[in-house]
């Protein structure tokens, strides 16, 4: 397995957020993590990035522990997020947003635009200066620039138009088609069961459900979904 979680916990202070997670993520699969607003999917994708560690339970990546380890460690072993609220330098350009943290690898500039022509349209401009759409299409670039092994999206295109969704969800295709492996937490079902090889859910903190895209039945949606 290129990712293993086994039952992590995780606090917030003295505060208790994530009290028993497990997935795993082979190599090529895509695994979507699901569960209702506050359910401890951002939590759980922290613990695996380490930017909040887990005070028990393990996370292998690669073969390799992630304890103790500095968040920027992990992610130099080719862990690449994409985080909720796309986290862009503002001041900087596109080219240079995309630049700034790059590896060298499958990915470049080229192949980047070609995924999302937006970018090499607005090549020289603020990042600051583009719509929210194009941030987001602009923070998935950076983060496939690091050439990652596991790609992380967080809510990649909450609160986006539906066009805009479309090419989002239009790149994920691509990226699953190329082979690249993804965690992948959204709200949209008709697009996200269809992309994903297994789901894991999680209520309160706690893995509660985990199987394939086709065995989430009307029971499961309703239970822990909210659809």
């Amino acid at each position: 397995m290129l990712l293993q979680v086994e039952d992590i916990k995780t606090f917030y202070g003295s505060s208790q957020a994530l009290f028993g997670v497990d997935l795993s993520l082979a190599e090529g699969e895509v695994v979507a993590l699901m569960g209702r607003n506050g359910m401890g999917k951002t939590t759980t994708i922290r613990s695996i990035c380490n930017l909040t560690p887990p005070k028990s339970g393990s996370i292998m990546f690669g073969g390799q522990p992630t304890a103790r380890q500095p968040a920027f460690k992990v992610a130099q072993r080719g862990l690449g997020l994409v985080p909720e609220g796309r986290r862009c330098f503002g001041s900087l350009t596109v080219y240079e947003n995309l630049t700034a943290a790059a590896r060298h690898g499958h990915w470049t500039i080229e192949r980047v635009n070609d995924l999302f022509p937006r970018l090499a349209e607005r090549r020289n401009q603020q990042a600051r200066t583009l719509s929210g759409g194009e941030q987001q299409m602009l923070a998935v670039g950076r983060a496939l620039m690091t050439n990652p092994r596991l790609l992380i999206l967080d809510e990649a295109t909450e609160g986006l138009a539906p066009v805009i969704r479309d090419d989002i969800w239009r790149a994920i295709r691509a990226l699953k088609t190329d082979g690249l492996s993804i965690l992948l937490v959204d709200k949209t079902l008709s697009e996200l069961l269809p992309v994903a090889d297994r789901c894991v859910i999680l209520e309160n903190g706690r893995s509660v459900w985990a199987g394939k895209p086709v065995e989430i039945d009307t029971d499961i949606k309703d239970r822990y979904l909210g659809v």
